[in-house]
């Protein structure tokens, strides 16, 4: 059976703009494609953040892991393995501060593993995890999505990219604190569906 990862990231529940996009992505692309939806909640803050030695466990071969090591890369053994295993990606991120929540940093330090999701080579890193395909529902209180302030959007777009996910589709409310706020969820959210038809 095939795969959704859903992420999420929002720390507003069940009033989260990206949330919301997000779901409508995932629950009909499920429903056409009769794919298993797995989600990680990202706001939940239990990625940890990279240590040095967190660092040099997700490096060594699994093989050759003290236990120690085992134990410190178990969680990015699993979020690689939710990453792997999706046939697509949906993404429900915010823009916060103009970039990425702390939460989304977390998971993409966890799930870039050299020789894993992506490869060194001669003419430069190659992504690992080609043929997925991935959306991203953005939202944001005042920063325009694809503007010179937001430093979220491209820099996630960029990250699947190196991981070799480079089918990207985009889906965005923006300025939603703003006139007119209510207009614009309600577009995206209509887009949000007929991307998923």
């Amino acid at each position: 059976m095939s795969t959704i990862l859903h992420i999420t990231a929002s720390i507003r529940g069940e009033e989260s703009v990206t949330n919301a996009l997000s779901t409508t992505l995932a629950e009909g692309l499920s429903a056409k494609t009769g794919a298993q939806i797995v989600t990680r909640d990202l706001s939940k803050n239990d990625v940890p953040f990279v240590s040095a030695n967190r660092f040099e466990a997700n490096l060594t071969p699994a093989a050759d892991r003290t236990p120690a090591q085992q134990d410190l890369a178990h969680f990015a053994d699993q979020l690689i393995a939710e990453l792997q295993a999706a046939d697509s990606v949906v993404f429900g991120v915010p823009i916060y501060n103009f970039g990425a929540p702390a939460s989304v940093k977390a998971w993409a330090d966890m799930v870039a593993r050299a020789g894993t999701t992506f490869a060194y080579t001669a003419t430069g890193p190659k992504g690992l995890l080609e043929g997925k395909k991935a959306y991203l529902a953005v939202a944001s209180g005042g920063t325009p999505v694809g503007g010179d302030m937001d430093f979220m959007t491209p820099w996630l777009t960029f990250f699947l990219g190196f991981l070799g996910i480079n089918d990207v589709e985009l889906v965005y409310a923006d300025g939603i604190m703003g006139e007119g706020g209510e207009e614009k969820i309600a577009a995206a959210k209509a887009q949000a569906k007929e991307m998923a038809a």
